[in-house]
């Protein structure tokens, strides 16, 4: 390739997969800045790109691509770069779906592994990639591992089919799934941790009870499903756990207590109780931090504004519980750090002063002065 048509070229002839690497070696550790927006390809991704399907029956979603592909292969002679501009024009799903996935089926095994990884490492266009990146994730190869990797930090787009793929990797797919996880923000994180934890998440149990939540409101679609698969439950009563434990466990508790519609609440977590009664046990033995505050201060605010039963608890218990959680708030080194720590002109810390701490009655901003 020229210097003007190569993988690493700027503008809309660069590939989907040199793009993703060069900001991957940028942010080797963290998601890459804005999921990597704009892509190389969105000049001929506009907004008015897809809108067209919106009225579609969703049951044939992918049946253009599906005969696409049938075509191909039935040629055997037929190269991957037929198919770079085959996908532009017809609706392209993101995630797993049935018809893309008879077709590989229906074809080579072999054959499907070398078009799929061609068309995620070779395309300049999303849609050829994301054709490419759904026939991977019909294998189980783990050599193409790396490749899935890669694609899957544009993980708003790919990650769906990032995650499918790496999770019937049956041979170092967990691990692979936590590299992409710890990489992922928004709805790619969502994808992949959801994908975690599906698939049992025995060797990933200590990165999701400690790290799955990154603050993204999103986080309420997984939330429950972390302290479900990892064992949330089994962590947290142990006599002896780490601050990064309890701090996560404050994150996942304060998020399904106000999560409905979106995910698992502590309504219907039958371990509720015992997690919560454990977590302010913890808690009280920590340091104060305004993060600690504010998540212990949101978890007690929900069990007092709301009837016991929405907290998975008796009346008895969630009356102890907010007894509890308030006992360390109102503590003198809580309340000083809090007033030290948070930002008064902050638009949280004015909606949380005016909102939560006024509800429950906060000594830290009741009493400025720390005096009784």
């Amino acid at each position: 390739m020229s210097e003007t048509t190569g993988p690493d070229a700027p503008g809309p002839h660069r590939t989907l997969f040199a793009y993703a690497l060069r900001l991957h070696r940028q942010y080797p550790h963290s998601p890459l800045p804005r999921d990597g927006k704009p892509y190389p390809d969105d000049d001929r991704h506009g907004r008015q790109w897809g809108r067209k399907w919106d009225r579609r029956d969703q049951r044939l979603v992918g049946a253009d691509v599906a005969a696409i592909l049938d075509r191909h292969f039935s040629r055997p002679d037929a190269p991957p770069r037929d198919l770079v501009d085959a996908f532009h024009d017809v609706d392209v799903p993101i995630h797993h779906n049935p018809h893309i996935t008879a077709a590989a089926l229906r074809a080579d095994r072999q054959r499907v592994r070398q078009t799929g990884r061609w068309l995620v490492r070779h395309s300049t266009d999303r849609c050829a990639a994301t054709v490419g990146l759904a026939l991977l994730a019909t294998d189980w190869t783990p050599e193409d591992i790396p490749l899935i990797q890669t694609i899957g930090l544009l993980s708003n787009w790919f990650g769906p089919l990032a995650a499918e793929a790496l999770r019937r990797r049956h041979d170092g797919g967990e691990e692979a799934l936590t590299w992409l996880a710890q990489r992922a923000a928004g709805w790619g994180r969502v994808y992949v941790i959801e994908a975690l934890c599906a698939g049992g998440a025995s060797a990933a149990r200590q990165w999701l009870l400690r790290h799955a939540c990154d603050g993204d409101y999103l986080n309420g679609y997984f939330a429950g499903q972390v302290a479900t698969a990892a064992h949330l439950h089994a962590a947290i009563v142990a006599d002896e756990v780490d601050d990064d434990l309890v701090d996560h466990t404050g994150h996942l508790l304060k998020i399904m207590a106000g999560c409905g519609g979106m995910g698992l609440t502590l309504e219907h977590y039958p371990p509720a109780p015992a997690v919560l009664a454990a977590h302010v046990t913890h808690l009280a033995r920590q340091t104060p931090t305004v993060g600690r505050y504010v998540d212990a201060a949101t978890i007690a605010d929900q069990l007092a504004d709301r009837s016991p039963q929405r907290s998975g608890c008796g009346t008895a218990q969630r009356d102890e519980l907010v007894r509890r959680y308030l006992a360390v708030l109102d503590r003198q080194d809580w309340c000083d750090t809090v007033r030290a720590g948070l930002d008064q002109s902050d638009e949280f810390v004015a909606w949380f002063v005016a909102n939560v701490a006024a509800r429950l009655r906060l000594r830290a901003f009741a009493d400025p002065t720390g005096d009784d």
